[in-house]
């Protein structure tokens, strides 16, 4: 089994991630044909499919060891399997997480890459683009956001807490598109947090509820669920900051189990009224029957 060393995977993950930002601002800022195609899951840009292409391209070639897999939205033959990656270590990989945010250029749209072991989050690496911020987490070893010009080597480096608001009717929900599926709808109608702000693509909501201007994200899956790659970084970043992601139950999500949609309710936090927030949506659910 290879020796992994962490702190090497991270430094060579925030290089390539970097490296891949730059990329995607050419393309959004640049008015480039974007080629949109539509998937089952949604919107796909060259964008997707070239960042896909270069940060694989770039991991495999630093971690050649075949105790390494990969798992990614844009490549179909690791991403419509049915069966868990074999390897102890697999880098997940999301190119664009919210791409019709990117298509439409709002801004609020992220890329994730984090390293799993044990179908748990080790490493991860999520980037603001359009903010030029990346948050960098490992297990363990807390969370931090890097700012500045990497190019210039001129770049900064702060740990980052969620908010510490405990009062619910302090605490804000980041909501996006889903708030118009009848079934979230209605699990809004009896959640507890009633104060809603805009937060985009998924990645982008837990980027809110890091910058303190959120606190709970939600999320019930209808003919589709959000995704390991959807999922695995945002996960670490948002736990070693102090918050949690959990299903109704309190579970933790476990990922490269074969089918990579986390089905079911998700709940992510600052963590002050977790289990509460959990409570009230099981309590809800239990009321629906079939779910």
């Amino acid at each position: 089994m290879a020796n992994i060393h962490l702190d090497r995977c991270l430094e060579v993950a925030r290089t390539i991630v970097w490296d891949a930002v730059g990329v995607l601002l050419d393309f959004y800022h640049g008015g480039t044909n974007l080629e949109v195609e539509q998937a089952a899951e949604g919107p796909v840009t060259v964008a997707d499919l070239t960042i896909n292409h270069q940060v694989i391209r770039h991991l495999q070639a630093a971690f050649p060891d075949p105790d390494f897999g990969y798992l990614s939205e844009e490549n179909d033959k690791y991403a419509l399997g049915q069966e868990p990656l074999p390897q102890p270590w697999i880098w997940v990989l999301d190119p664009i997480d919210g791409t019709r945010d990117f298509i439409e250029r709002t801004g609020q749209f992220t890329l994730h890459l984090a390293l799993l072991h044990q179908h748990r989050p080790v490493l991860a690496v999520l980037a603001v683009p359009i903010e030029g911020i990346l948050y960098t987490a490992i297990r363990g070893q807390g969370t931090f956001v890097e700012f500045g010009n990497p190019r210039q080597g001129t770049l900064n480096r702060e740990p980052v807490r969620v908010s510490s608001r405990y009062q619910m009717a302090d605490l804000r929900l980041v909501i996006g598109r889903n708030r118009n599926y009848p079934r979230f709808a209605q699990l809004l109608e009896s959640f507890p947090v009633k104060q809603h702000i805009w937060g985009g693509g998924l990645g982008f909501k837990m980027v809110q509820i890091l910058q303190q201007t959120g606190d709970v994200y939600l999320s019930l899956s209808g003919t589709s669920a959000p995704k390991d790659w959807d999922l695995s970084a945002p996960d670490l970043v948002l736990t070693e900051a102090g918050g949690k992601l959990s299903r109704e139950d309190g579970l933790s999500l476990r990922y490269n189990q074969g089918d990579p949609s986390q089905w079911g309710c998700l709940i992510g936090s600052n963590g002050t009224c977790h289990a509460a927030l959990c409570q009230s949506v099981t309590t809800t659910l239990n009321q629906w029957s079939g779910f």
